[in-house]
């Protein structure tokens, strides 16, 4: 993948993981090349696309590494292009970039395509299911908020709070979301939490009573009468399913998690979409 690439990638992401209704906006447009362009900078030789005979790119896979955790942060294809074998390819090369960095243990974190699961599957991940939750909070049940919370806090102090939870730390990725406009919420030295308007893209806690009250805080940070998500729930995060039905959320079944080696205990934890 070269910087040239990059657009049309975030394109490819949008049609594949986004309601056909969603449009593309300014600020979903601006965050996923900041996120291309950051992995491509961090991981250049874990960042592929596939092309057509016109040199236009129709797929796209980004394998990162981060302290001997290799994940996938992105894996599509372009709808009249799939099952040609592309996308097997992709992720060949992808882990690939994993193989020779030698890594320790690799996450994926697979949508609900059967292809996809098929795919992670194969190449031999175990698999642990996951739900979702989704909705409008219902403010009445929303706790006070712990004191020991501070928000827009050290991305440093996060780095010993991701290792004890999966194994590496998150450092070097968080000041991208950042800049796309989330918000970092700290617990001490017990915990963290990034949100996106009450949405969380990642939490990482030593206790599950940290791990609670961050979860909270992220979910009341939302507009009052929007809609606020939490995705990748497994079965180790009962301390989540607890909150968002207490915060009256619908539970959905997600994409699995696919795991390979030894990652930590990866709980308490809410991965990230784009960096594991």
């Amino acid at each position: 993948m070269t910087e040239a690439d990059v657009p049309a990638a975030t394109a490819i992401g949008h049609d594949a993981f986004e309601p056909s209704d969603t449009a593309v906006t300014a600020q979903s447009q601006a965050r996923g090349e900041r996120r291309f362009s950051h992995l491509r900078s961090t991981d250049p030789a874990g960042a592929w696309v596939a092309v057509d005979d016109d040199e236009r790119v129709v797929g796209a896979a980004m394998g990162i590494v981060r302290e001997g955790v290799w994940g996938l942060s992105f894996l599509a294809i372009v709808p009249g292009h799939q099952a040609r074998g592309i996308g097997r390819q992709l992720l060949e090369r992808a882990m690939a970039y994993g193989d020779d960095a030698r890594v320790d243990a690799r996450i994926i974190l697979s949508s609900t395509d059967p292809k996809a699961m098929r795919r992670y599957s194969r190449a031999g991940l175990g698999l642990r299911p996951c739900v979702a939750a989704a909705g409008i909070i219902d403010r009445e049940r929303v706790p006070e908020r712990s004191p020991e919370i501070v928000a827009g806090a050290d991305v440093d102090a996060t780095a010993e709070l991701s290792r004890a939870v999966r194994g590496a730390g998150h450092h070097r990725d968080i000041p991208v979301l950042l800049e796309g406009g989330m918000e970092l919420l700290l617990h001490s030295d017990r915990g963290f939490a990034v949100h996106d308007e009450g949405t969380v893209k990642l939490l990482a806690a030593r206790d599950e009573a940290a791990a609670r009250e961050l979860l909270w805080a992220a979910l009341a940070a939302g507009p009052r009468g929007g809609t606020v998500a939490v995705d990748f729930l497994d079965a180790g995060q009962d301390w989540a399913i607890g909150v968002v039905l207490e915060a009256g959320l619908a539970l959905s079944p997600d994409g699995p998690i696919f795991v390979g080696g030894d990652p930590g205990p990866m709980a308490p934890y809410i991965p990230s979409g784009a960096y594991l």
